[in-house]
């Protein structure tokens, strides 16, 4: 007859399961996947430490009982004893205090551990951070001072600042660089569509027609509208084979769109005399219009010659202007010796 262990025997018997189960604050409240579903309602108990969590009603329409409640990991533990299942409804910013508990009860070797299983009940769609973006701008446009008294002619500097610094982040910059630069881009339309959102009274003391309201949702709506206009090759049944055919339908579409009188129009004469140039040679080409550049004296009609030859070489002459002036500042910080 041999001696029995009580250690064993203890371990002989079932420990159970906890699953923590997580969701998005970004998808709709009662939008679970199926696994979550069906470990709700098989499950033992299911706790959750937040009396106002957003699931909540739909798991109590859905028939599961929930029990508000926050024990510790090692009561949890208990809770599993006899093969019992758990679940624990997190919070969307988790609940750090129990899982390092049990991380710690499971790494002392002294606890028969349930078994541990994080079940993500809904994931976050792609774009879903856009959505946190939204929130955070309407939170900072409301109690922010500064941000507050912000107007569209007041921030028209900013945009113009951080497209170019968006373009030197592509030119000469990091990943990092050009992750970053982008979100500044983006936070000044988001920020633009937060003003617009207020209607009547913006921008009125500067002489700006303050129009309808509008939101960021209603920029995205005509954004996509456009998209899929200006795009029948991808959503409809034309056909485009080069990127010029793509580019000529382009034009055709915004011309009709705007019921534009000439190629020229819509194009910003405020912008880089280089990129203008080439604009406007672009536009002629592209739209079939024959037409001779101006001859005349000076530096500048020679400088509309070369911005055309340029365009109609595939080259941006802005772009190459930059390049070759980077050059040049390099070879005079060497002329002057300084280094970097």
């Amino acid at each position: 007859m041999t001696d029995h262990d009580p250690s064993e025997s203890a371990a002989a018997e079932p420990t159970g399961r906890i699953v923590l189960l997580t969701t998005s604050h970004r998808v709709a409240p009662g939008v679970l996947s199926w696994p979550a579903w069906q470990t709700l309602h098989a499950a033992d108990r299911v706790l959750c430490a937040d009396p106002g969590h957003p699931q909540l009603p739909y798991l109590r329409e859905a028939g599961v009982e929930v029990v508000h409640g926050s024990p510790d990991a090692r009561e949890l533990v208990g809770a599993c004893a006899g093969g019992g299942t758990v679940v624990v409804l997190l919070s969307g910013e988790g609940d750090q205090r129990l899982t390092d508990g049990l991380a710690r009860l499971a790494g002392s070797g002294r606890v028969a551990m349930p078994d541990l299983e994080l079940l993500p009940g809904s994931y976050d769609l792609p774009g879903a951070r856009l959505l946190d973006l939204v929130q955070v701008m309407d939170r900072v446009r409301r109690e922010c001072p500064w941000t507050s008294r912000q107007t569209h002619r007041g921030l028209a500097k900013y945009a113009i600042e951080e497209a170019y610094e968006l373009v030197e982040a592509i030119e000469d910059g990091t990943r990092e660089e050009l992750r970053e630069e982008l979100g500044d881009v983006l936070l000044q339309v988001v920020f633009h569509a937060r003003i617009a959102q207020e209607g009547a009274g913006d921008d009125t003391e500067d002489g700006e027609d303050a129009g309808g309201a509008f939101s960021i949702d209603d920029v995205a709506g005509t954004l996509v509208e456009k998209l899929i206009h200006r795009h029948p090759h991808v959503f409809g049944d034309a056909e485009a084979e080069t990127p010029e055919d793509v580019s000529a339908h382009w034009q055709r579409t915004k011309a009709v769109e705007k019921s534009r009188e000439s190629v020229t129009d819509g194009i910003p004469l405020g912008q880089p005399g280089l990129a203008l140039a080439a604009k406007l040679a672009g536009r002629a080409r592209t739209g079939g219009v024959a037409v001779e550049l101006p001859r005349g004296e000076g530096i500048g009609y020679e400088l509309l010659a070369l911005a055309a030859r340029a365009e109609a070489a595939g080259t941006d002459p802005e772009t190459a202007l930059r390049a070759a002036a980077r050059v040049y500042r390099d070879a005079i910080r060497a002329a002057e010796g300084v280094g970097g």
